[in-house]
């Protein structure tokens, strides 16, 4: 009789340590699910932007400040559940075709100007905060259209300062004006 109650009470011992092991493996499965279900991965070509919490970072100015995202340029990073959220930003390059409706020169000649302009976010961390605060939540699409606009405004306003002459013939600085002029506003947008 002892002997049978000894072995009853080994076996709810292994039943117990089983049921243990059991709960540790299925929390185990579970944390690892989790872990890779947020991990979030990036490309060469692409930013990941992580929000949501607070984060420590050095600007350009060398002083140190807090904002609420941090960039993960290439490869990947884990992306806290409820606590943060992740989306992408291209560091590709996009060809933008601008054409000018009739614009007056200097002299009071309509002048239509074709051109292709080729723009991208710079790879540096601080173009890049620009720019994701600019266009996070915009579609390249709409990228493409913002960029559009800036160009054909210094587009009119160069060709209203310059002769049709001065169009045509030195066409190397007029595309130098149109570059040092949008320069500033695209800049300003990472």
């Amino acid at each position: 009789m002892q002997t049978l109650a000894l072995l009853a009470r080994a076996e709810s011992g292994f039943g117990l340590i089983a049921l243990v092991v059991g709960a540790l493996l299925f929390m185990l499965f579970i944390f690892v699910a989790l872990y890779v279900s947020r991990y979030t991965k990036v490309g060469p070509n692409e930013v990941l932007i992580v929000f949501g919490r607070q984060h420590r970072i050095t600007d350009a100015q060398g002083r140190e400040k807090m904002v609420g995202f941090r960039l993960q340029k290439g490869g990947g990073t884990f992306v806290i559940p409820v606590l943060e959220k992740a989306e992408t930003l291209s560091l590709e390059l996009m060809t933008i075709d601008v054409k000018t409706p009739s614009v007056y020169s200097i002299t009071g000649v309509p002048v239509k100007v074709d051109g292709v302009a080729q723009i991208k976010v710079r790879g540096e961390d601080v173009a890049i905060r620009t720019a994701a605060e600019q266009f996070l939540s915009k579609t390249p699409t709409e990228i493409m259209q913002i960029a559009h606009q800036t160009l054909e405004g210094h587009l009119r306003a160069i060709i209203g300062r310059m002769t049709v002459e001065e169009l045509f013939k030195d066409r190397d600085k007029f595309a130098q004006n149109v570059q040092s002029e949008s320069a500033t506003d695209f800049a300003n947008m990472g």
